[in-house]
């Protein structure tokens, strides 16, 4: 192993600002990012900042560093990790990130994403920065209060007011939240959704002829994405008041192609409530209600209807009822093959990778780990358009490995979910509680990492 090389430059700030490490260490904590990731920096974490043995810290300290100092981490003298070139249509498969050597940034990231996350932290400046040395942490997240918010909005059955309604700024603003969705920025998500709901419900009311079905299309779509941070937080209730809402919308909007979508969010409910045979039967039937209605089906009717399908197949494994899953899942594969690649029409990020994604998930509920992670490694991670279902595929994997008792693969692979989608990894219960299995079944040789990387989420074992 190489010496470790001292950085003067991050230690020669910290001196010039006049602080100590335990010091900086609690202003790294009580930033944004540090807040929003539930960073646990101390003195240690400092010290082996400074003294070389950390080149490239993991990105959410990066950002915090960054809010911080107000310098990028090469200023501060860290050195960015060189990844090796691959051949220009090579993808990046879940094989190549178990098999990645442990050193190395595990999973690359578009620039363009980095510099806009980068962009949507502020750092504290002057007298305010010090100041929160001292500040005691919060003890309610903005998150929770923002879900609040939207549980204020669901139940309010108040009669809607307003001004003019703009139609095209609320398609902008429903593609936004779909697409910060899937990109696993929730934070953005739950803050913008109450008043987005509020101003659906006034067009729905006050619009007439196309422009009212058009709003009913939108409320559908926007009530799916509020159900699905909800199912993500695990608050079942509210889930399922949401998930209800985007279903009577999309049959009050008259689409086809809504109900169907709609229809995905009312199983995924089911599901989450443990009713996994109402959740099968009503994705079945839905596709079928699809298949029986299209003689030459669209790119977007293929992928609603295969997504319907492979909810029906995880809605059977869980009923442990593998002729059924079986089946579900070959018809969505013959959708897949049909519709020929992966994409995301209709918010779905369907295709043959995503059913692929889901013969892993099904193999986890049947206990057979080997099979999920002989297809895993078979996905072309690239392939997949979101992070979301590149993020929820890592995970799966990772119990996968766990179910194997391969620790060091199941951290590993967590690792890499959390620097593809850091919210994925950080503000979810599943992924908290599978943290804490690994650490809690850890075998000695892990036991440290894996206490250090549960430390950053917040987790106690």
């Amino acid at each position: 192993m190489p010496e470790a090389i001292p950085n003067g430059r991050l230690r020669n700030w910290r001196q010039q600002a006049g602080l100590t490490r335990a010091e900086m260490a609690k202003m790294v904590n009580l930033t944004k990012s540090g807040i929003k990731y539930a960073l646990a920096c101390d003195e240690e974490r400092i010290r082996r900042w400074e003294a070389g043995e950390v080149t490239w810290p993991r990105e959410p300290y990066r950002l915090a560093l960054a809010e911080v100092t107000h310098l990028d981490p090469e200023d501060l003298g860290f050195t960015p990790i060189k990844r090796a070139r691959t051949p220009e249509k090579a993808c990046t498969t879940v094989d190549s990130i178990i098999n990645a050597p442990r050193a190395v940034d595990l999973v690359g990231r578009r620039e363009d994403e980095k510099d806009v996350r980068r962009r949507e932290f502020v750092g504290l400046t002057g007298a305010a920065l010090f100041s929160a040395v001292l500040a005691p942490r919060e003890t309610t997240r903005t998150a929770d209060l923002d879900i609040e918010k939207i549980a204020a909005t669901l139940v309010d059955y108040s009669t809607p007011t307003g001004g003019p309604i703009d139609l095209e700024s609320l398609t902008h603003a429903i593609s936004a939240a779909k697409r910060n969705y899937q990109a696993c920025r929730y934070a953005q998500v739950t803050a913008k959704l109450p008043a987005l709901l509020r101003k659906l419900r006034a067009a729905c009311t006050s619009l007439h002829g196309d422009d009212r079905l058009r709003a009913h299309a939108l409320s559908a779509e926007a009530y799916h994405v509020t159900a699905s941070i909800l199912l993500k937080q695990e608050d079942k209730g509210l889930a399922w008041l949401a998930a209800d809402r985007s279903i009577q919308a999309a049959h009050a909007s008259q689409s086809s192609l809504m109900i169907g979508s709609s229809s995905r969010i009312i199983t995924h409910a089911l599901m989450d409530g443990s009713h996994h045979l109402a959740a099968t039967d009503t994705a079945r039937s839905a596709a079928e209600r699809m298949d029986a209605d299209l003689s030459a089906p669209s790119p977007d009717d293929l992928s609603i209807y295969g997504s319907l399908l492979l909810r029906g197949a995880i809605a059977a494994a869980n009923m442990g009822n593998r002729p059924n899953t079986a089946e579900l899942l070959d018809e969505a594969a013959e959708a897949g093959a049909r519709l020929g690649h992966d994409a995301n029409r209709m918010w779905t990020a369907f295709g043959p990778n995503n059913v692929l994604c889901h013969r892993v998930n099904v193999a986890l509920l049947f206990g057979d780990a080997g099979t999920a992670i002989d297809y895993a490694r078979q996905v072309e991670l690239d392939q997949l358009p979101i992070n979301e279902r590149k993020a929820t595929l890592l995970l799966d994997t990772s119990r996968a490995f766990l179910m194997w008792n391969q620790h060091d693969q199941a951290l590993h692979i967590l690792r890499a979910a959390g620097e593809i989608a850091p919210e994925e990894v950080t503000s979810r219960p599943a992924a908290h509680r599978l943290a804490r299995d690994i650490l809690a079944t850890a075998p000695i040789s892990v036991r440290r990492e894996a206490r250090e990387y549960a430390a950053t989420l917040g987790v106690i074992a």
